[in-house]
C-alpha cells in the first residue's frame, strides 16, 4: 500500500487538491488547562479503509474528529479588493468537525488526502511531565482482512504552570430562531430545549463566554417590515397602562448558560438596527390577543414605548440582579449607527441608561464621537476602524469583524489562511482590548432573514456575504458539529490568556516587547508576519519564558 501518513499543525487547511508537502510536528510544550489540537493527514494511490484508535495517558480528554470539506460557494465579494487568501476560486474548503465516533472511528482514503483533528485538553490537575499521544491507523484495502498499522506519535510536555481564566469577553451572536429553522423542531419545544443547550455548550467549548439573550427576539438582519419566528423569552401581558412579565422561559434559559459556564450575558437590541429608528418586534398579550404591539410600525421614541420600556428594562433589570448576573450583563441600544444618526441614538441612549443599574452599555461604533459624548461604554469597533480609538486608551475597548474586512486585518472567511484568523490573539493583547464581538455564531439565513438557507449548500448565506462569514458551527445529526475557524479562534484566545499569564511573571511591557521582536516590526492590526510560523513559534517562545521563571 502506498500510504503517506503526515503529523501536522493545526493551522493548516488540506484541501482534496493538496499533496502533503508541509512540515511535520511531534512534540508540544503545555501548560495545564490548556487545549492542544493538531491533524494527521493521510493520502494513498489505493481505495482504502482506515480504523483509527488512541493510546495515551491523556485518552479521556482526547476527541477525535473526520476533517470534511464545507461548500465554499462564495470566497469573497466580487471586484472587491482582497489579499491573502488560499484561493479565489469557489470550491471544497476543509471546515467541518465531525466526530469520528460518529463515522465508526474509520475513514475512507481515495486519492485525496483525508484529515483527523486531534483536540487534547490538558487537566489543570494534569501532572507536569512528558506524555505520549500514539493515534494507530489499522489501514486495510477495500475488501480485505489484512490490516496494516501505522503509527503517529506525539510527545507533550506538560509544565507546571497553568493557563490562567480567559480573560477576553468573547461572544458571537447566539440565534434560537435558527436553530430551531435547520433542525425543523418546534420553537420551545423539548427538543428545541435541548438543542440550544447543545449549541450553548458548543459555543462555551470554543471560548465563547459571552451569549445574546432574546428577552425579545434579537432585531438583527431583519428585512424592514418583516418579523423573524419569534423566539422572545419573556412573555408580557398588558393590563390598562400597566405590562406584566413573566421570566420562566427567561430562568430556563439562563439556567442552561450558567451550567455550561458561561460568564457573560448581552440583551437583546433594545432598537431597531441602522439608526434606532423603530422598536423591535416584541409580542404583548392583551385582552387575550397576542401580536406584535411593537415593532417596524413604532417610532423608536413614541410615547407607548418610552412608557413600555420603563417598565420592561426595569424589570429585566431586577431579574439580573436576582439572578447574580447584573454586573456581567451588557444592553445594547442599536447596531452600527452612523453620525447623521446620533440625534436618534442619543435619545434611545437616554431612556436606556438610566435604568440597568450596574449593567454596562455596549454597541457596534465605529465613529468615536458617540463614544466622545458618553453615549456608550463599552464602544466595540470593527478593526479595520480601531486606530481611530487606540490613541484614546478607552478602558473598555472591544473590536469585531463582520463581512469586511477583506485586505490584510485578521478575519475567519473560509478562503482566508487560519494564519489570518489567529493572530487576533495577539492583537487583542498588546492593544488591551477587553472584547471580541462577531455577528454570526450559528447564522442558518440569507441576507436579512428573507429565507432559511442549507448550511451544507451554501456557507455564504446564498451569496450574501463571504463564505463562512455567518456560522462557525454545523447542525450535525444529533446536534451540533465545531469547525476549524472556531478552534482557531479558540487558540488565539489562549494566545492572549498566555501573554497575561507571562504579564505576572515579567511585567506588560516585557510581554509586548518580545510580541514585537518575534514579528520583527510594531505588530499592529494591518500588519503583522503572515504564515503560520509566527503565532506558532511565539507561543512556543512564551510557554518557554513561563518554563524559566516559574
Amino acid at each position: 500500500m502506498h500510504t503517506v501518513v503526515k503529523q501536522i499543525s493545526s493551522l493548516h487547511k488540506i484541501r482534496s487538491t493538496d499533496n502533503l508537502d508541509v512540515p511535520e510536528i511531534f512534540e508540544k510544550t503545555c501548560l495545564t488547562g490548556e487545549r492542544f489540537s493538531y491533524q494527521i493527514s493521510l493520502k494513498s494511490r489505493e481505495e482504502l479503509i482506515a480504523d483509527v484508535a488512541v493510546e495515551s495517558a491523556l485518552a479521556d480528554h482526547i476527541q477525535l474528529y473526520r476533517v470534511r470539506e464545507a461548500n465554499m460557494d462564495y470566497p469573497m465579494y466580487p471586484d472587491n479588493p482582497a489579499e491573502d487568501y488560499i484561493t479565489f476560486t469557489p470550491g471544497p474548503m476543509p471546515d467541518i468537525l465531525v466526530p469520528l465516533s460518529e463515522e465508526n472511528n474509520r475513514m475512507v482514503l481515495r486519492d485525496t488526502p483525508g484529515s483527523i483533528w486531534v483536540k487534547v485538553d490538558i487537566p489543570r490537575e494534569c501532572k507536569p511531565g512528558n506524555y505520549t499521544i500514539k493515534v494507530i491507523f489499522s489501514i486495510r484495502e477495500r475488501g480485505e482482512d489484512l490490516a496494516e498499522k501505522v503509527e503517529q506519535n506525539m510527545t507533550v510536555t506538560v509544565i507546571p504552570a497553568q493557563m490562567p481564566e480567559q480573560k477576553v469577553i468573547y461572544t458571537r451572536w447566539f440565534y434560537s430562531d435558527c436553530i430551531a429553522d435547520v433542525h425543523n423542531v418546534e420553537i420551545f419545544s423539548e427538543e428545541h430545549w435541548a438543542l440550544i443547550e447543545k449549541y450553548i455548550a458548543a459555543a462555551v467549548d470554543v471560548g465563547i463566554n459571552m451569549i445574546l439573550v432574546p428577552v425579545h427576539t434579537p432585531p438583527l438582519d431583519t428585512e424592514i417590515g418583516t418579523a423573524r419566528p419569534c423566539v422572545q423569552l419573556v412573555d408580557i401581558e398588558k393590563k390598562g397602562e400597566t405590562y406584566h412579565f413573566s421570566f420562566e422561559k427567561f430562568h430556563r434559559f439562563i439556567d442552561i448558560c450558567k451550567r455550561n459556564g458561561v460568564r457573560y450575558y448581552e440583551i437583546a437590541h433594545l432598537f431597531t438596527q441602522w439608526g434606532a429608528k423603530c422598536a423591535p418586534n416584541i409580542r404583548v398579550t392583551e385582552n387575550g390577543k397576542t401580536d406584535y404591539m411593537f415593532g417596524w410600525h413604532v417610532a423608536a421614541d413614541s410615547a407607548e414605548y418610552v412608557q413600555f420600556l420603563k417598565q420592561y428594562i426595569s424589570a429585566i433589570a431586577k431579574e439580573l440582579e436576582a439572578q447574580g448576573i447584573s454586573e456581567n450583563t451588557y444592553f445594547h441600544t442599536s447596531d452600527e449607527p452612523k453620525l447623521e444618526q446620533m440625534e436618534s441614538y442619543q435619545k434611545a441612549a437616554n431612556i436606556i441608561r438610566p435604568l440597568i443599574g450596574n449593567s454596562k452599555t455596549m454597541d457596534a461604533i465605529s465613529e468615536y464621537e458617540f463614544y466622545e459624548k458618553g453615549l456608550i461604554e463599552c464602544p466595540v469597533t470593527a478593526v479595520y476602524e480601531i486606530g481611530e480609538f487606540l490613541p484614546h486608551d478607552v478602558p473598555n475597548q472591544w473590536v469585531y469583524y463582520c463581512c469586511f474586512p477583506t485586505t490584510v486585518y485578521t478575519n475567519s472567511f473560509l478562503a482566508m489562511p487560519s494564519y489570518r484568523t489567529r493572530i487576533l490573539g495577539f492583537l487583542l493583547y498588546k492593544f488591551q482590548i477587553k472584547g471580541f464581538l462577531h455577528w454570526g455564531f450559528n447564522y442558518y439565513n440569507a441576507r436579512r432573514s428573507l429565507y432559511q438557507i442549507n448550511p451544507y449548500q451554501t456557507t455564504s448565506g446564498d451569496k450574501s456575504y463571504p463564505s463562512g462569514d455567518p456560522f462557525i458551527v454545523y447542525p450535525g445529526k444529533n446536534g451540533v458539529y465545531p469547525s476549524i475557524r472556531g478552534e482557531v479562534t479558540f487558540e488565539a484566545m489562549q494566545d492572549a490568556d498566555i501573554c497575561y499569564a507571562l504579564e505576572e511573571k515579567i511585567g506588560r511591557d516585557a510581554v509586548v516587547a518580545m510580541i514585537d521582536a518575534a514579528a520583527g516590526m510594531d505588530l499592529q492590526f494591518d500588519s503583522y508576519p503572515k504564515g503560520n510560523a509566527f503565532s506558532e513559534n511565539l507561543r512556543s517562545q512564551m510557554i518557554e519564558k513561563l518554563r524559566e521563571v516559574m
